[in-house]
């Protein structure tokens, strides 16, 4: 080949799914345009007794197409568009794993889960703590207990349409925000009541594991745990701040 192409470039095509031989043929065609699987072969430096079968995976794959004649002729394909149609198939391939992942190992991961062995992660970063928020709340079966401050409002409005969803569904959600919290963003979510402060907050799901914020001001520390001794402490003592709160209006 006579045009350079950057290691960088060979590298995203062999990420993107092309083998080595397939990425040689692919570059070969972009520089010549046209060719036959022969010339393609040579240009590549693709073996003769690999290059059709090389060139038909490209085919497969779209990078390349092919017009019938003797011999037949090779184009390559726009590799923007190349690149959009392996982003569908790998969209498409993503969903079929998450059917599987969620519909048949995420329950064997449940049902061997040692629960004796308490569990207590420190959580950092938002999107941390976002997925593994968003995690307890598509897993809630019965009953949900959420407090929440003012400083963690962003966890709360992430999290309004499926707590939502959760009261729609018949589950218990009780919501405890501070006074100065936006009633707008917490109506028909669940039962509300409101306390004039609160030291942290938390989200507590079926009495089996809870998600913790703590700090004053905002959040300093984030911890999740299925310890059945912490999170009976945790709904205990949301329950008794329950009971002291007040209603809204």
């Amino acid at each position: 080949m006579n045009v350079v192409i950057s290691e960088e470039a060979i590298k995203v095509l062999r990420e993107i799914g092309l083998t080595s031989y397939e990425t040689r043929a692919y570059l070969a065609l972009l520089e010549k345009g046209v060719m036959t699987a022969s010339e393609a072969g040579r240009q590549g430096g693709v073996p003769y007794s690999k290059v059709y079968e090389t060139l038909n995976s490209l085919v497969k794959k779209g990078w390349v197409t092919v017009e019938d004649g003797r011999p037949r002729r090779y184009y390559p394909k726009s590799p923007y568009e190349a690149l959009e149609a392996a982003r569908l198939r790998l969209e498409d391939i993503v969903v079929e794993w998450k059917h599987v992942v969620m519909d048949e190992l995420q329950p064997m991961y449940k049902r061997r889960e040692l629960r004796e062995k308490p569990v207590i992660w420190i959580l950092r970063g938002e999107f941390s703590v976002l997925a593994k928020l968003r995690e307890m709340l598509r897993e809630t079966k019965n009953e949900l207990m959420v407090a929440a401050p003012m400083w963690s409002n962003d966890f709360l409005e992430a999290s309004v349409p499926l707590l939502s969803h959760l009261r729609d569904s018949g589950i218990s959600v009780q919501v405890m925000v501070t006074n100065d919290c936006s009633m707008k963003e917490v109506t028909g979510i669940g039962e509300i009541r409101v306390r004039d402060n609160m030291f942290g907050g938390g989200v507590i799901v079926d009495g089996r594991e809870a998600l913790l914020l703590l700090g004053e001001n905002e959040t300093s520390l984030v911890i999740w745990s299925s310890h059945m001794g912490l999170v009976k402490f945790a709904r205990d003592y949301f329950q008794y701040l329950w009971e002291t709160a007040g209603n809204i209006g």
